[in-house]
């Protein structure tokens, strides 16, 4: 099989109980549980046909797992990020050596902070959260590089969950699925919005993997509305990681393989 997509995973730090905390309370992480959830993670994207690469593991980095939050990744080249977290710009190296393989990089330079996770690209629109990570100069420097490309970059204030897409995701080029107690959903001008039920807020974090999506075991009405559409979902529980602020999203960069594509 020819596999089409890369995606950069990270294993899962010892230190994992000591990572960042911005909106939940800290409680105690089974870290067996957590290297199960990622490593059946990590053999459902094979499974749904991306070549997973292990960026170099950072044990003494609690955040390290949460990969997406080190760079973002388009067809023309990657940025390296500067996370609005100080503890984890360390983390940004190790993805910098691998990603080098397959895109021209450029970076985030002080006093602007990204975090991946507040980067949502849906066709050529980015949307950018403007949270307690990602600040205005992030959000200017990622504009300047992107404009000339020709994508539209547009900064969405946030404020009630950690990085935009813990509010919102897409599921396809043209719908976005969203917390509506996170985020309005106006921002998402053009675009069909779905919301998901009470109760089911970790479905607002969806992972595409071309045309399949990796939903939450915890939102399985959304799943139901997603398979009514027409498109192909894969539940997988990812509860142990959640207690560290994690998602789908925030485990893998995932991006077409340009050695694939050329």
């Amino acid at each position: 099989m020819i596999r089409m997509y890369v995606a950069l995973t990270r294993a899962v730090p010892p230190t994992l109980a000591d990572c960042e905390l911005t909106h939940l309370a800290r409680q105690p992480i089974d870290l067996g549980h957590a290297v199960a959830q990622h490593a059946q993670y990590e053999a459902l994207l094979g499974e749904l046909g991306a070549r997973v690469e292990r960026v170099e593991a950072a044990p003494d980095h609690p955040d390290s797992v949460f990969v997406e939050d080190t760079a973002v990744v388009f067809d023309e080249l990657a940025i390296l990020t500067r996370p609005g977290a100080a503890s984890r710009r360390a983390e940004v190296d190790a993805v910098a050596a691998v990603l080098g393989s397959y895109r021209p990089l450029h970076s985030i330079d002080a006093p602007g902070t990204l975090d991946g996770g507040d980067v949502l690209t849906v066709g050529r629109r980015v949307f950018v959260g403007l949270s307690r990570r990602t600040n205005a100069d992030g959000v200017r420097q990622l504009t300047t590089l992107l404009e000339p490309l020709g994508y539209a970059v547009t900064g969405v204030p946030l404020e009630r969950c950690l990085h935009l897409k813990s509010a919102a995701t897409a599921a396809t080029d043209r719908m976005i699925v969203y917390n509506p107690a996170w985020i309005d959903a106006a921002v998402f001008d053009g675009l069909e919005c779905l919301p998901v039920g009470a109760g089911e807020a970790a479905g607002a974090n969806l992972l595409r993997v071309g045309e399949a999506i990796v939903c939450s075991a915890a939102a399985p009405g959304l799943a139901r509305q997603l398979e009514a559409r027409g498109l192909a979902v894969h539940p997988l529980d990812a509860s142990e990681l959640a207690k560290a602020e994690g998602a789908l999203t925030c485990c893998s960069l995932i991006f077409r393989d340009s050695m694939v594509t050329r």
